[in-house]
């Protein structure tokens, strides 16, 4: 085996045509066994899905099995080509549109899970209230979402072919909420340009209202804020306190 990546509490290795990716005790058996799940289940739709191959221990540590897929990530290539950004970020928002059209009704609901990291988010109980009002506000789709869909979680292969991968936090909900999770991300990454023209391309797109997207923002930020990083802790504050966007 090769280790040919390593991020906190995650390795991976190449074994062949396999991909193994390894976790440390941080990580819970129900989370990994839900993440080779989640998988299993999306790669029964039309999309180009790396197809899970066996859940095991590797030196201890448990470990999901899959196909390697041999190509570059979609956020690779963008920072190669940054003449090409907005062929690469149409192609990104056209296949998020696409994977949000899939039904995979056996997953869990994003507006479940949005409510209990609501709950357990360190914000007072009066944000929390109209954070989950906001939450039951939203209409209820059953669009598949991938929960970090992001240029990284996308390999391009030689024929231009497209994988998306890491399924770890995929549900079934409101697609808007996963467009707003992804602009999150861009600004996270201090990628702020690239962020407003992904929002304004996917609301032109899905003839969707920006403000119906940046109403979710709120929701997103309080679920992110979870993890605990004090770094994001200032930025991701300004977006939960806001009560109405104008």
């Amino acid at each position: 085996m090769e280790l040919i990546h390593e991020s906190a509490g995650k390795k991976l290795y190449r074994d062949g045509d396999k991909l193994i990716k390894s976790f440390d005790e941080s990580y819970s058996k129900a989370n990994i066994l839900n993440e080779a799940l989640n998988q299993a289940r999306v790669e029964e739709t039309s999309l180009n899905i790396p197809k899970i191959l066996a859940v095991t221990v590797v030196d201890g540590r448990w470990a999901i099995v899959r196909e390697l897929i041999e190509g570059e990530t979609l956020e690779s290539l963008m920072a190669k080509h940054p003449e090409k950004e907005d062929e690469y970020l149409n192609f990104f928002v056209d296949l998020q549109i696409r994977m949000s059209k899939e039904r995979v009704p056996l997953l869990g609901h994003l507006r479940d899970k949005m409510h209990m990291k609501i709950s357990s988010s360190a914000y007072p109980a009066t944000v929390r209230y109209d954070l989950h009002m906001r939450l039951d506000g939203l209409p209820r789709h059953i669009k598949l979402c991938h929960g970090d869909f992001q240029p990284s979680n996308v390999i391009i292969t030689k024929d231009g072919t497209p994988y998306i991968i890491d399924w770890s936090h995929a549900t079934q909900g409101n697609g808007s909420a996963d467009a707003a999770r992804t602009y999150l991300i861009f600004k996270l990454q201090g990628k702020d340009e690239l962020a407003e023209k992904y929002l304004n391309l996917f609301c032109t797109k899905t003839d969707t209202a920006i403000q119906y997207v940046q109403r979710i923002l709120p929701i997103v930020a309080a679920s992110q804020s979870v993890k605990g990083k004090p770094e994001e802790k200032e930025f991701l504050d300004k977006w939960v306190n806001v009560c109405d966007w104008q």
